[in-house]
C-alpha cells in the first residue's frame, strides 16, 4: 500500500483516543438497580439540548480501525489472563508448554520466503527467524488452551468487539464501468481510489478485471483519483484518463497506463499511450491535457478522499451501492487486496441484497 501521510504520529493520537472512549464505553451503565447493571458498546457519550450524543456518532473509518486494533490486543491479553487464572485449578494447563523451534524449521522458513534471502543469509536472520516463529508458536498455543477452556465450560468471556462501523462515500465525478441509462440493478459498488504510480494500484488491477468479468451483471466498479504528493507524475497522468474520458477512452488509457507506464514518465509516453488507447481527436486531447481542463475534478477527488480517511492507495470503499443518492455504503480496506477477500467482501453484500429483494416482492 503506497501512505499518503508519515501516519505514526496520528496512529498514537487516535489510539489514545479510542482507548479513552472505550474506557468511557465500559464504564456506561444503564440500570434500573445497581444489582443488575446493562452495559453498552454504545453508550450515551454527552446531551445536547436533551438530544443524545451516543459513541457511535464520533467514529470514522480511523477510530473504527484504532478501536478494532484496541480490541484485538485486549482480546490476546484477557486470553493470556484466562490462562493464567485456570492454571492454578487445572495444573495440566500450564504443564503443556508450546512446541520448541528446531533449526529445520528456520531453514525451511527460510528457504520458502524469497523475500527474507534479500536481508542476508540463513546464519545472518537465524535469530529473527527464530523470534518470529517462537512468538508464532506460542500464539497457536495458547488459542488452542483457550478454546479447550472454552469448550470445557471454563470460562464466560463477555468482552464484544466494536460495533460495525458503515462508511458512506459518495461517487463523486466517479468513472463508473458499466454506463447505465435505467435505474442500476448492480446493488453493490466497489469504489477505487487509485494512483498512476502506486506499484499496488498497478498490481491490483489483473484482479479488478476478473471480478469485473465474474460480477458482469450483479456489482458496479468505480474509479477515483488519489495522487500521492511524492508521485510526481501521477496527478497529470489522472488528469489525462479525465481527458480521454470526454472521447469514451478512459477505460483503454487508465489500463495502457498501469501496464506500460515508466516511473518517471514524460508527456511524450502518455500521448504516445493515448494515440494506442484509440483516441480519435488528439489536438482535442492534447488541448484538454495541457491547459489543465481536470485538474479541479482530480484535486476534488483528493479532498473527498482525504475526508473519508483514505492516506493511502490503493484505497477501496466496498458496499450496497444506492443509486438515487449515488452512495455506497460499506466498508474500506487498503493495499494489493487479493481476489479471495474481494470475493468474501462482495458476496456479504450481494447476499444481503439478494434476501432484501426477495423480501420486497
Amino acid at each position: 500500500m503506497c501512505i499518503r501521510f508519515s501516519g505514526k504520529l496520528i496512529v498514537k493520537k487516535i489510539l489514545a483516543v479510542s482507548f479513552l472512549l472505550c474506557v468511557v464505553g465500559a464504564a456506561e451503565v444503564f440500570a434500573d438497580s445497581i444489582q443488575n447493571p446493562i452495559y453498552s458498546n454504545n453508550p450515551i457519550a454527552a446531551e445536547v439540548d436533551g438530544e443524545p450524543v451516543y459513541l457511535d456518532d464520533l467514529k470514522h473509518i480511523r477510530i473504527q480501525e484504532a478501536l478494532k486494533q484496541l480490541h484485538e490486543m485486549q482480546t490476546r491479553a484477557l486470553k493470556e489472563k484466562i490462562l493464567d487464572k485456570l492454571a492454578e485449578k487445572h495444573p495440566e494447563l500450564a504443564a503443556e508448554k508450546p512446541p520448541k523451534v528446531t533449526e529445520a524449521e528456520i531453514k525451511q522458513f527460510y528457504e520458502s520466503n524469497p523475500g527474507i534471502k534479500g536481508i542476508g543469509n540463513l546464519s545472518q536472520v537465524s535469530a529473527e527467524i527464530r523470534d518470529f516463529l517462537e512468538k508464532s508458536f506460542r500464539q497457536v498455543h495458547v488459542e488452542q488452551q483457550y478454546q479447550h477452556a472454552v469448550r470445557q465450560g471454563w470460562v464466560k468471556v463477555y468482552l464484544t468487539p466494536p460495533n460495525d462501523f458503515h462508511l458512506v462515500a459518495g461517487l463523486g465525478t466517479a468513472m463508473v464501468w458499466t454506463e447505465e441509462k435505467n435505474p442500476s440493478t448492480r446493488r453493490v459498488f466497489v469504489l477505487e481510489y487509485s494512483d498512476f504510480q502506486c506499484p499496488f494500484c498497478k498490481r491490483v488491477q489483473s484482479t479488478l478485471q476478473t471480478l469485473r468479468k465474474r460480477y458482469s451483471n450483479e456489482v458496479q466498479f468505480g474509479y477515483r483519483h488519489f495522487p500521492l504528493p511524492f508521485h510526481k507524475e501521477a496527478q497529470r497522468m489522472a488528469q489525462a484518463v479525465e481527458c480521454a474520458r470526454d472521447q469514451n477512452k478512459f477505460w483503454e488509457l487508465q489500463d495502457l497506463l498501469y501496464k506500460s507506464i515508466s516511473n518517471a514518465a514524460n508527456d511524450k509516453e502518455v500521448i504516445g499511450l493515448a494515440r494506442l488507447s484509440g483516441i480519435e481527436d488528439m489536438r482535442d486531447f492534447e488541448f484538454c491535457w495541457r491547459n489543465g481542463k481536470y485538474a479541479e475534478r482530480v484535486q476534488n477527488d483528493i479532498r473527498e478522499g482525504a475526508e473519508l480517511g483514505i492516506q493511502g492507495t490503493p484505497t477501496f470503499i466496498l458496499g450496497a451501492y444506492d443509486p438515487e443518492t449515488r452512495t455506497v455504503s460499506g466498508e474500506m480496506f487498503s493495499g494489493a487486496v487479493s481476489e479471495e477477500k474481494f470475493v468474501h467482501v462482495i458476496e456479504k453484500y450481494l447476499s444481503s441484497t439478494r434476501t432484501e429483494a426477495k423480501l420486497s416482492r
